[in-house]
């Protein structure tokens, strides 16, 4: 059997971890492995290249991704359903696994409802995918979030400043929700609860009056306030073009709510965007032991002729659920869970 292997979307830490499990586990059952180049563009492009053990013996402790990815999608390029189907049938391609978040595994189960042979494994930093608790990348994006929250407390702390940071989560605020709590955030503003800016700045020039004269507010890129507000009732938009998937680039929030803060209270306010460095670097353990489980459990399915599936963490167990239910919604922070976690904490 000879199984290809695409990486498809954002990068993220454990995209390597993942390849070297399937590869290995790959292997073991006596199974070909070849991995398409940039995500689905390789595919479209027929660019591969051979994957063996020796090759990826030591790639689970490197971040990135060694296939390189993009936002190729398929169903926009000319003939692009031909070309995908073309380029397997060229290269007597048995079953495909597509590593990737909401974009790169909506196009899988597109191309497995035309009889494409495909499995598919979860990664994103946003952890916004329905039907897995956890998606490889996540642990380690917020683990790099709250390390730089802990730094930025020092200065914070020793300028008597506001610091606002602003953390990836286009429409759900779990790694925003995650790290503000474990970097001790005072104000936690995400997606899912539109935010009171009356109120954040309230509880900021309390803090001050109760001699606290540092505070840590932690945002999402796609945080916006309540409607009613004369100020940020839409996302922030970094760029108006979208990508082939019609998202648009975010980012900007964390500065144009530090800048109105400090008009509204007079206080010393900085922004940070932590951007791209949450996706960077050496996956985390938890990472590379949830990639290698994903990778062999997506040549089981394979093995057992289970395609059209997700591997999925449910609890502390690997399964499998059909595709269209981990793209079919997003996967949001529950209201009640952010009232419960972050109200206790929220100011003090």
């Amino acid at each position: 059997m000879r199984i290809g292997v695409l990486t498809g979307g954002g990068d993220c830490p454990g995209l390597n971890a993942t390849i070297r499990s399937i590869v290995i586990q790959g292997e073991k059952e006596g199974y070909e492995i070849i991995g398409f180049m940039d995500g689905w563009a390789g595919v479209l492009e027929n660019r591969w290249q051979k994957l063996t053990e020796e090759e990826v013996e030591d790639i689970h402790r490197e971040g990135g991704t060694i296939l390189f990815t993009s936002r190729t999608n398929p169903y926009k390029e000319t003939k692009g359903l031909e070309r995908v189907k073309d380029t397997l049938k060229k290269n007597r391609i048995d079953a495909l696994v597509a590593i990737g978040g909401n974009d790169t595994l909506g196009v899988a189960k597109r191309l497995c409802d035309e009889g494409i042979k495909i499995v598919g494994i979860p990664k994103t930093v946003d952890n916004d995918l329905s039907a897995t608790d956890y998606a490889s990348g996540f642990d380690t994006a917020i683990n790099i979030a709250v390390e730089a929250m802990d730094r930025l407390h020092s200065t914070a702390r020793s300028h008597h400043r506001v610091m606002v940071v602003e953390i990836m989560g286009r429409h759900a605020g779990w790694m925003t929700l995650e790290a503000g709590i474990g970097g001790g955030a005072h104000i936690i503003l995400i997606p899912e609860v539109p935010f009171d800016l009356d109120e954040v700045c309230r509880t900021l020039m309390e803090r001050k009056d109760a001699g606290k004269n540092y505070s840590m507010v932690a945002v999402a890129e796609g945080a916006k306030a309540a409607k009613g507000s004369k100020f940020l009732t839409q996302e922030v938009v970094k760029e108006a073009k979208t990508d082939a998937f019609g998202n648009i680039l975010l980012g900007g929030v964390g500065e144009a709510l530090a800048k109105e803060v400090a008009s509204r209270t007079g206080l010393e306010t900085r922004s940070v965007i932590l951007g791209h460095l949450q996706r960077g670097g050496s996956p985390s353990a938890f990472d590379r032991f949830l990639a290698t489980r994903f990778g062999i459990k997506a040549v089981e399915l394979i093995k057992e002729g289970k395609f059209g599936e997700m591997v999925s963490l449910k609890g502390t167990d690997i399964i499998s659920v059909p595709l269209k239910d981990a793209v079919e919604r997003t996967r949001y922070v529950p209201v009640d869970w952010y009232n419960r976690l972050v109200g206790p904490f929220w100011g003090k």
